[in-house]
């Protein structure tokens, strides 16, 4: 099942790799063997280093769901409190402005740009330096997010159908959204990467002590570790 979207031949190898690397090391994931893995599978398969760093940069900015959430709780509450924010003075926001004027902007982001324009200018000036620089194509660009927003790790539904509705303007296909999700769902391997290991080590080390060896050998008996899990491409 994990190795599907490996053996579909609906994305590209280099592609599957890069979307690899982009689950592993999203800051809702942070796996360093995941990310090893798919770094050298996507060098192998033709990626470049600018496209891997593109991803690497792209995982880290997925953040920003942390104000998406919490921002608009935040005037709810204190309206509902009867809190206001302390008076500051009025600033220049060039690179809000910007994404307002090519129609990049996302009304999301309107609650924490009200609590804070300055830093949420500066967030979307790093943003549109990364998404703005061309190194992939916006079809890629649009299922890689897609990929972030709609990991098991994230789960962030509205970022999730905003990039599907771009990915199919950008020419996706369903079959190739679908295999991106598919690629999203292999990541739950990592599951069993974690723990077939720990669990093996764990009855190795009850079988030697003189006390374990009859329980060790009822777990064995009861949960066989070898076979159960092939480990996956995730």
């Amino acid at each position: 099942m994990t190795m599907n979207p490996w053996s579909s031949g609906v994305l590209p190898r280099r592609f599957v790799e890069v979307v690899g690397v982009g689950l592993n090391t999203a800051c809702t994931n942070l796996n360093p063997d995941g990310t090893r893995r798919h770094i050298r599978g996507a060098l192998e398969a033709g990626a470049t280093r600018d496209e891997i760093l593109f991803v690497l940069e792209c995982a880290s900015i997925m953040s920003i769901h942390s104000c998406s959430l919490g921002a608009p709780i935040l005037l709810e509450e204190a309206k509902a409190a009867g809190k206001q924010r302390a008076p500051t003075p009025a600033a220049r926001t060039p690179a809000c402005d910007r994404m307002k004027a090519i129609g990049q902007w996302n009304t999301a982001w309107d609650p924490f740009y009200e609590l804070d324009p300055v830093w949420t200018d500066e967030f979307m000036a790093a943003g549109a330096g990364i998404y703005g620089s061309g190194v992939m194509p916006a079809k890629e660009v649009e299922l890689l997010s897609m990929a972030f927003d709609a990991s098991y790790t994230h789960m962030y539904a509205p970022g999730a159908r905003r990039h599907i509705h771009r990915a199919l303007q950008a020419g996706a296909t369903m079959e190739e959204i679908m295999d991106v999700l598919k690629l999203c769902v292999a990541q739950g391997v990592q599951a069993c990467n974690l723990g077939v290991p720990i669990l093996a080590e764990e009855l190795t080390k009850l079988a030697g002590s003189p006390s374990g060896t009859t329980a060790a050998r009822t777990a064995s008996d009861t949960t066989p570790v070898k076979g159960r899990h092939a480990g996956g491409p995730a």
